[in-house]
């Protein structure tokens, strides 16, 4: 009996061992390797309100283009106080949508900023003034008030350029800061031309049966999309897949506005309202207008970088001498 005990007991503990020792069953592969299917977050930064100016954006989202190119994209509207580039320096934002004229003036500053794409191949700011009016053209607005946001950004670039242009300077004109209410300000009277946006402004007021003439400028290079020089030499890839999404979606834009504004309506408030389509159907139609070619789109024009970066020096908009080539890259769009 003693020695079935200890042939047992030397049988139970071998089989012991053998389980500590035993490698365990494979598993499939699928858990074995990394999951190289989870998309790279992506964050675009907006500006202070959601527009129907960014369908693009909003339609590479919707119908997941972003998420096809292995990108899982965040939409990130400015807050109203908010700086324009600081939720890009803070890393909370790897892309801005901007001018470049602000991108280069911000450059000059000390912010780490270059445009990887210019959307708006034609500058989208002009003078608006009432038709049938004496005011037909700039010198027309000597002694005259002009509104505008403020002395600063886009609007104000767009003015001090138009004035050069036409040998002017701006004490001939009484410059006028309405802040963002260019609409309200020339229906009222209160001020007899403003700087606005061609794709905005100006439809807005035609809508509203207040037709406006244009004076545009050429010379300053529109809006387009910016990130940091360490983003862009450490996450090429991912800009170019996001430029990829953007373009295509830009086609539906241009192939079927409507569908584009149903798409949209989850990002603009109010979208779904008859009165609100018919105005943003017209915003978005003149924005198409300034993308170019869609050969063009996102383009660099080196020619236009290099008169801005002389024309904003000389008029002392920037801190410090920006080269052009440092302002804006061609490695995203080619």
């Amino acid at each position: 009996m003693r020695n079935r005990l200890v042939a047992l007991a030397a049988t139970v503990l071998a089989l012991a061992l053998a389980a500590c020792t035993a490698q365990p069953a494979p598993t499939s592969s699928s858990t074995l390797l990394p999951q190289s299917d989870a998309n790279v977050k992506l964050t675009i930064g907006l500006t202070y309100q959601p527009d129907i100016q960014f369908a693009p954006i909003y339609v590479a989202a919707e119908l997941d283009y972003f998420k096809d190119a292995g990108l899982d994209v965040t939409i990130r509207h400015h807050g109203a106080g908010e700086s324009l580039f600081g939720a890009l320096q803070a890393g909370e934002e790897d892309v801005v949508f901007a001018g470049g004229d602000e991108m280069m003036q911000a450059r000059s500053q000390g912010v780490d900023v270059v445009n990887i794409a210019t959307v708006y191949q034609t500058y989208p700011l002009a003078i608006l003034a009432p038709v049938n009016t004496p005011i037909h053209d700039v010198p027309s607005l000597r002694g005259l008030k002009v509104g505008l946001p403020g002395e600063y950004g886009e609007n104000w670039f767009a003015l001090l350029l138009l004035l050069q242009q036409n040998g002017m300077t701006r004490d001939e004109i009484d410059v006028v800061s309405i802040g963002y209410t260019q609409q309200a300000a020339l229906m009222s009277g209160k001020v007899q031309a403003v700087v606005g946006f061609v794709n905005n402004d100006a439809v807005r007021l035609a809508q509203a049966g207040f037709p406006v003439q244009l004076m545009r400028l050429t010379g300053l290079v529109g809006s387009g999309l910016g990130v940091t020089d360490a983003t862009l030499e450490a996450r090429t890839t991912d800009l170019r897949a996001m430029w990829g999404a953007i373009a295509k979606a830009m086609q539906i834009c241009v192939e079927n506005p409507n569908q584009a504004l149903d798409l949209s309506a989850k990002y603009v408030p109010g979208l779904d309202q008859p009165d609100n389509q018919a105005i943003a159907l017209a915003i978005l139609n003149a924005t198409l207008k300034l993308y170019g070619a869609p050969a063009d789109f996102g383009k660099q024009d080196a020619a236009t970088w290099a008169s801005m970066a002389t024309f904003m020096q000389g008029a002392g908009l920037l801190d410090q001498p920006v080269a052009p080539e440092d302002a804006y890259t061609t490695t995203i769009v080619s």
